[in-house]
């Protein structure tokens, strides 16, 4: 791997134009199937292939996109009006009929965004360029959860015989898996998985490009160091994710700078608590110490949570309590938001109640190339939890490998993240909080936890047309979760960018580089 990198940026050092931006990130986008896997880094790759209904604006305002209007009929309907003249890059025209299949397809049991198509309700063609959306029940985000879904060509799809997402965790392999065919500004040149992924600028596009870019070259490097050398050397152009310790360093160094802003994402810690037997682990009497409220309060409070922001990010973290990715879903109200006080010596006795005075073993699956400092922060953890005897086997392993394994739930304690551009806490209650159940609901709660109070409000906020009662609700549903303690917090991340001087990117609250924005100066 170290060879073939070194090949990459030599071919990037030696043929880049001042219109070529070549990027890099630790890990790479999993698939170019957009409904596949809903992780970041791949929208984020897919998204300037593919298009949705609707768009963001840099601040994640709702702006046209391949719909250049909707308009709400009816309390359970909504019309959207589709934008003329716009071509899949085989040149063939966008229509409703391909709205319609594009949003059955992310319905299907392999989609990793079902919970929001299926939000949508029922897709239908009025005409060539009318879709209207039937809904069984009110939705009060309808509009965010249109925005998640990408639009495919069906004829391209059913050409292809990839009319349904990739199975990605059982690691089925399809057409769409490296080929692609949307309406976005950028166009698939070539995808060589885990090497180098290069996207041309898409001609024929709709939109306005407010950058210059031509070619985006993305090159997967690992290691932050050799990440960062690249970028200082000039041989990579911008680096998503620097590391948090390299910050300084970047800002005093000439021909980079740093292009900084905070991001809607949370990273906690997830535990097994439906097994009776934890399935990596060594515990007395054979249990699941995860079902015990006292030791899920335990590991939280053994969390010095000041001295992972400090030595670990550096700063680039902020601390919480609260179990949304944005602080205004958590309508920035520190009952809801407040971290349990670190107390070593609380947690021992709590440890010691639940009947565990002398810990137990258990294995805590990480990835190591997903969030910032992931892995380190794992091994922190293993050491905090150590001074309650339990015993952590920290699992490390890339995002690759990771998210499959999580998908299938083959895990006892995790860590994970959760953000984007959406702010409203359903974006995290029904997918990641909600009890597992039919068309996506609860497809995240990796954990398997069944909160029933908290998930019949959350069940209750997704349809609740009056908006005081929906803030009780939903109020409620994450006081329950937090008092319960069925997931631990962590922090909010804080994602500096890298670039080189003559770079100007807009850096957005959910991290997604939006390659139609940047310009690369000469």
């Amino acid at each position: 791997m170290k060879r073939w990198i070194g090949v990459a940026l030599l071919a990037l050092a030696c043929g880049a134009s001042a219109q070529t931006l070549r990027w890099s990130s630790q890990g790479d986008p999993q698939t170019m199937d957009p409904d596949s896997q809903n992780e970041s880094l791949t929208n984020m790759v897919n998204g300037q292939i593919y298009e949705r209904l609707t768009n963001r604006d840099a601040k994640l305002g709702l702006v046209p996109g391949l719909a250049t209007s909707w308009t709400q009929t009816g309390p359970l309907t909504w019309r959207f009006k589709l934008r003329s003249g716009v071509k899949f890059h085989d040149g063939t025209p966008l229509t409703a009929d391909d709205v319609v299949f594009s949003v059955q397809r992310a319905k299907e049991p392999t989609s990793q965004i079902a919970v929001w198509a299926n939000a949508v309700g029922v897709p239908k063609r009025i005409d060539d360029l009318t879709v209207d959306f039937q809904l069984a029940t009110f939705n009060p985000v309808f509009l965010q959860h249109i925005d998640q879904l990408w639009i495919m060509s069906r004829k391209w799809c059913e050409t292809h015989r990839v009319t349904k997402p990739l199975d990605f965790k059982n690691k089925e392999e399809s057409f769409a898996a490296l080929n692609t065919n949307g309406t976005g500004p950028f166009m698939l040149a070539s995808r060589q998985p885990g090497i180098r992924t290069v996207l041309k600028r898409n001609p024929n596009w709709w939109g306005k490009f407010e950058g210059n870019v031509q070619e985006a070259v993305y090159t997967p490097i690992a290691t932050d160091a050799t990440r960062l050398a690249a970028l200082v050397s000039g041989e990579i152009d911008f680096v998503l994710d620097p590391a948090p310790r390299d910050i300084a360093r970047l800002r005093n160094t000439a021909g980079v700078k740093v292009i900084e802003g905070p991001e809607n994402r949370l990273v906690f810690i997830g535990m097994d608590q439906s097994r009776d037997k934890l399935l990596y682990g060594k515990v007395p009497g054979d249990k699941n110490p995860f079902k015990d409220l006292r030791v899920r309060r335990a590991l939280y409070q053994a969390i010095d949570i000041d001295a992972i922001r400090s030595k670990l990010m550096s700063g680039l973290s902020v601390p919480t309590g609260a179990l949304t990715p944005s602080g205004n879903a958590s309508f920035d109200d520190p009952a809801l938001q407040t971290r349990l006080p670190y107390d070593l010596a609380g947690a021992r006795k709590l440890m010691a109640d639940a009947g565990y005075a002398d810990g137990f073993e258990v294995t805590l699956d990480c990835p190591n190339n997903r969030y910032i400092n992931d892995e380190q922060i794992c091994t922190a953890l293993a050491s905090m939890w150590a001074q309650l005897k339990v015993r952590v086997k920290v699992n490390a392993m890339p995002r690759v490998l990771y998210f499959p394994k999580l998908e299938k739930y083959d895990t006892s304690l995790y860590m994970y993240g959760w953000g984007g551009s959406v702010t409203d806490a359903e974006a995290i209650l029904t997918p990641l909080y909600r009890k597992r159940g039919d068309k996506g609901v609860g497809n995240y709660n990796f954990g398997g936890f069944r909160n029933d109070k908290a998930d019949a409000l959350a069940a209750q906020s997704s349809v609740e047309p009056d908006e005081k009662k929906r803030e009780q609700q939903i109020r409620g549903a994450l006081a329950e979760l937090r008092e319960q303690v069925n997931v631990i917090p962590l922090h909010r991340q804080v994602v500096p960018w890298g670039a080189r001087a003559n770079v100007t990117a807009v850096h957005r609250p959910d991290n997604w580089l939006e390659l139609a924005w940047v310009k690369v100066g000469r």
